[in-house]
């Protein structure tokens, strides 16, 4: 019998549409002799699941089945391709936990943690973990500028607490930027972040269950034409990807050793890439993404490629290591 398997795209987070070709990208590299796949849209209006020709079949909330051609569709496991909300921020994965149902994902807590950055900052930091120095606000909160100056230093960066692809960061270079940067990272979320700036190489590390092991794959330099790795940098071609990354062998074991702790402090399952920046050859930990961009152009897919994992056997092991647990 093949398992029925839901590629989760879509959500409710300004990341939907690149959920929608990571999706869909996972849905064109996965085996359809050894899998039966449905892409399954979850966006605010409407839960639907796709066949070839793009039809819309609504989805059962009570238990996340859907009927085509009068026979009940009921899931094995779910590959979760939701960048955000509510794919990435654990929402979608409590649900899928009360009514048991597998996905490739980590635990909705752990998912909920990684997502809000101020905490994973707290958690790694409780194990030795180097990190900038940063101060946390909430909407509302008074904005004392000298205060905020003083502590994290200019250039700094605001950015949104729970947000991902780079959206709402900005580089504050003078005090003047501050309050309008701000402005911007509230336009993402309620709770922001004011970090230090650290002058140093940038790196994207790859971690991931595979066939059984936790796996650091090669790592990625990042190499941005703009003032930051922003999101132009990131998705419009404004960066070089250079992986493996250009460092020293001991830069590559410090960070890979801090990465895979990282990973196992924080009890993590299934993809994560986590971004560090060295200064003076030491690995400082930024943020991680527990839903990576898997295109074939993203950074993850990148890494696995240069480690000799194509992107059919990535997705596939997902599913096989979601299915063991």
């Amino acid at each position: 019998m093949k398992q029925n398997i839901a590629i989760v795209m879509g959500g409710y987070s300004s990341e939907k549409q690149i959920s929608l070709k990571s999706g869909n990208v996972v849905y064109n590299h996965l085996n359809k002799l050894k899998y039966t796949i449905f892409r399954v849209l979850i966006l605010q209006e409407k839960w639907v699941a796709l066949d070839d020709s793009e039809n819309e079949y609504p989805i059962d909330k009570n238990d996340f089945s859907f009927i085509i051609n009068q026979k009940k569709i009921i899931f094995n496991c779910v590959f979760n391709a939701i960048h955000g909300a509510p794919g990435e921020n654990g929402l979608l994965l409590a649900y899928f936990k009360l009514i048991n149902l597998k996905h490739t994902s980590a635990p909705f807590y752990q998912m909920a943690l990684t997502f809000n950055k101020r905490d994973t900052l707290s958690a790694v930091k409780a194990y030795g973990i180097k990190t900038a120095m940063s101060i946390y606000l909430n909407k509302g909160d008074e904005i004392q500028l000298d205060k905020i100056i003083n502590k994290v230093g200019l250039p700094c960066f605001i950015k949104p607490n729970n947000a991902g692809s780079s959206y709402g960061i900005s580089k504050a270079h003078k005090k003047e930027d501050i309050l309008p940067a701000i402005e911007v990272a509230y336009k993402e979320d309620n709770e922001i972040l004011i970090e230090s700036f650290l002058n140093g190489t940038e790196v994207s590390v790859g971690v991931i269950q595979y066939k059984g092991e936790t796996k650091v794959l090669p790592i990625t330099e990042i190499v941005s034409e703009n003032d930051f790795f922003d999101y132009e940098a990131k998705y419009e071609g404004k960066s070089k990807e250079i992986t493996p990354a250009r460092i020293t062998k001991t830069q590559q074991k410090k960070v890979e050793k801090i990465a895979k702790k990282v990973y196992k402090v924080l009890n993590m399952t299934g993809f994560s890439r986590s971004e560090y920046i060295f200064v003076n050859d030491e690995p400082y930990f930024i943020e991680m993404n527990t839903v990576p961009g898997l295109t074939e152009e993203s950074i993850l897919p990148q890494q696995a490629k240069v480690a000799g994992i194509s992107l059919s056997e990535l997705f596939e092991n997902s599913i096989e290591e979601a299915l063991k647990n």
